[in-house]
């Protein structure tokens, strides 16, 4: 039996501005433990409203989402903040990392946040996964002395320090050339593969749909092919 990490359940959402515009419409599906998933779709289709959903970010919908087997719904934001910091790791299109920061300081942050490991210990954790990735060698550098392609590593290293149910990525690899958009593909499909690690990740690059384990397509806000 698959264990189910990710649930979405008829959600719907609209904007209201000023008149109502269905966004997305009856959205349902499941994502499971150690699957890479992919969502694909034509600019406008809803997939990263979806997303920001799925990630606990937008609370303004209907329908039920539950990750790790627990209901998002309805939750206080606190409460979401926390989940969100614990259960999903992420990973967009631009690498958000604090120039001033070192990449293994960087890593660290949300270590940190979490409060669940001393310093010393998410340090401890910050290099393993950068070792993980290869890119030890950079945990004292900068980050704004990286290459691009090294700060989207880094900025993975970063969404695994909290070991979280799953990875969701905005278009990781729109920023990256072919050679390091393989890089980053190669690195989920271990992570997935060898690690177990859920990912649930939007893209515009069909060949990075194809080669990941199921494809789900949206077409005007709904799910088409799943």
């Amino acid at each position: 039996m698959s264990e189910i990490i990710l649930q979405a359940k008829n959600i719907n959402k609209s904007f209201h501005d000023p008149i109502t515009i269905p966004v997305l419409k009856d959205i349902s599906f499941t994502v499971n433990k150690g699957e890479f998933v992919s969502v694909i779709g034509k600019s406008g289709c809803g997939k990263s409203t979806l997303l920001y959903i799925l990630s606990t970010m937008d609370t303004d919908y209907q329908g039920e989402l539950f990750i790790d087997n627990e209901t998002m719904t309805n939750k206080k934001e606190a409460k979401l903040a926390q989940i969100r910091n614990q259960k999903i790791g992420f990973v967009f299109q631009f690498h958000y990392l604090l120039n001033e920061f070192t990449a293994l300081q960087n890593v660290m942050l949300p270590g940190l946040k979490l409060k669940k490991y001393s310093e010393q210990e998410v340090e401890h954790r910050a290099m393993e996964r950068l070792k993980k990735l290869g890119i030890e060698q950079l945990a004292l550098k900068p980050a704004n002395q990286l290459s691009g392609g090294e700060k989207q590593r880094v900025a993975i290293a970063r969404a695994l320090i909290n070991d979280p149910a799953i990875i969701m990525g905005d278009e990781p690899t729109g920023n990256l050339d072919k050679r390091n958009g393989q890089i980053v593909f190669d690195i989920f499909k271990q992570l997935a593969e060898e690690l177990n690690q859920t990912l649930l990740i939007v893209t515009h690059d069909s060949e990075f749909a194809r080669n990941s384990h199921r494809i789900i397509e949206m077409e005007d806000g709904r799910i088409i092919k799943q």
